[in-house]
């Protein structure tokens, strides 16, 4: 009988080694995995998703997720961008190297342009979009006005949140935009990818069973692994979506044989410098004064110098402010360049000063007075930042 025992206790303590090992394995795997892809150690895991339609992207976006802090952003490629590609000798469209079912060409000028390893991506064609789309049981958009045939009064998509099954993702991102639509299918392409991320999110359960998650890895080309896959939806579930802004590439339009461009500002140092100060305030966690909350910015020519007012707007809305006003200061005789602080954020003027290395920081403290009897919307609202464009400013930094 003693034997007996002995043998079951050993019989025991070897499955229990057996299950602690496999355990074991396949989480050391899945942090080596998590590790390679920067997700685990305080490197933002980045990933391009790109939304395919007749052969080209229709939506190539760049996202930058940092495990640590549950931090995201992203960033917009349009397909006009305007490059000298590597992989063709030549200046022309940043989507003239896409290749379907090989991207690997259009990866690799992306991570030149962005001076940035991508980890993993994302494809989509039409057909497997709508497929993924009704097997998450619809995704809701919000769509700001009524979507129109041109010409006619007839109503595709309501304005407000909309729930959009497969068939109608599809047509409300190929439908071509006419007079009556107040966004671009550009626009439409921004707010379903956001949309997208949030379904993700939501529905990470039941993406994490492995007869759901076969399925839909049969509707997208990716190099995630099915581990890596299940974590990634996870992570998405922290991610404040209702707070996430698409940034796109900014530029200036060209024509070059025939074709208009978008070229990068300053040669695409600014991007560069804008993803680079963007992973740094990934890393940087919610716990700080400003948090996730976007700042709203005016932007006033003092300078004399007729448009800067308009450039300078494009640039502070690439490092994700909000301008919210364009316009002449009461002077065009300015001889340095100042910002009007009223944001309230300790820290934040200095950062957003930085942009344009700006030296002149005047803080207001600017309590709105409520008056009893006085309706809210009758109170002018003040944007947290005030730009006021001296001649000091050479459209990127200031001088002296």
């Amino acid at each position: 009988m003693k034997k007996q025992i002995d043998f079951s206790l050993f019989l025991l303590a070897g499955i229990f080694f057996i299950v602690g090992g496999a355990a074991i394995f396949v989480g050391l795997t899945l942090n080596r995995d998590l590790e390679e892809a920067g997700i685990s150690d305080g490197r933002a895991m980045t990933t391009l998703f790109v939304i395919e339609y007749q052969g080209k992207p229709l939506g190539s976006y760049l996202l930058l997720y940092n495990q640590l802090t549950k931090n995201a952003a992203s960033f917009e490629i349009p397909g006009e961008l305007g490059l000298i590609l590597q992989q063709i000798n030549r200046v022309d469209r940043i989507d003239s190297v896409y290749q379907i079912g090989k991207i690997t060409f259009y990866v690799s000028e992306i991570e030149k342009l962005f001076d940035i390893k991508i980890n993993y991506n994302f494809v989509f064609n039409m057909d497997n979009l709508g497929r993924a789309v009704d097997l998450l049981e619809g995704v809701t958009v919000f769509i700001p006005g009524d979507i129109k045939p041109s010409g006619s009064e007839d109503i595709l998509f309501s304005s407000g949140f909309t729930k959009l099954d497969g068939d109608k993702a599809v047509e409300y991102l190929c439908y071509p935009a006419s007079d009556y639509d107040i966004e671009t299918v550009q626009q439409r392409s921004q707010r379903f990818f956001a949309a997208l991320l949030k379904r993700f999110g939501e529905k990470k359960d039941y993406l994490g069973d492995s007869n759901v998650s076969r399925l839909f890895q049969s509707f997208i080309e990716t190099n995630m692994s099915r581990r890596i896959l299940a974590q990634f939806f996870d992570e998405l579930s922290y991610v404040d979506i209702d707070r996430f802004s698409v940034l796109p590439v900014g530029g200036n339009m060209r024509e070059v044989s025939g074709k208009k461009l978008l070229f990068p500002y300053y040669d695409g140092s600014l991007i560069k410098e804008i993803v680079r100060q963007t992973l740094v305030s990934l890393a940087q966690r919610n716990g700080g004064m400003g948090g996730n909350r976007i700042f709203t910015v005016e932007v006033l020519n003092g300078s004399g110098v007729a448009g800067l007012a308009g450039r300078t707007a494009e640039l502070i809305r690439g490092f994700g402010y909000d301008v919210i006003n364009i316009g002449n200061a009461d002077g065009a005789d300015y001889e340095f360049t100042e910002i009007i602080d009223r944001s309230n954020f300790s820290g934040e003027a200095e950062k957003f000063a930085g942009i344009i290395n700006c030296k002149r920081v005047i803080t207001v403290n600017e309590g709105m007075p409520f008056q009893e009897g006085i309706p809210l919307e009758d109170y002018e609202y003040k944007a947290d930042f005030t730009l006021i464009l001296g001649r000091d400013f050479n459209g990127r930094y200031t001088q002296g």
